[in-house]
């Protein structure tokens, strides 16, 4: 099995802030992932990333977010969408 794209939104919103979602299913998981799925959420401005979840090879799951790397749980796609969109509005709502 080849790498089957499952979902790829992108917006950009009213302020400039770019809000991009690509998530992959592959044959099998990332080496550091346990799961079966390649993903890079991004929210932020050219050059300049505010929130991002993503799955890098070797580093496994994770998150960035206020210029932080931590560690991300991966349960599902919903949740993992549920999270970073928390994230992206929890982030919005400060720069009000």
């Amino acid at each position: 099995m080849r790498a089957q794209l499952l979902y790829r939104s992108k917006s950009v919103l009213s302020d400039g802030a770019i809000v991009e979602a690509v998530i992959w299913k592959v044959p099998q998981p990332l080496p550091g992932s346990l799961h079966n799925y390649k993903y890079s959420l991004f929210y932020g401005y050219p050059g300049q990333r505010v929130v991002g979840y993503d799955n890098e090879r070797g580093k496994g799951d994770h998150r960035h977010v206020k210029g932080r790397e931590e560690p991300y749980q991966f349960s599902t796609i919903e949740k993992l969408i549920d999270d970073f969109l928390r994230d992206v509005e929890t982030r919005r709502q400060r720069r009000r």
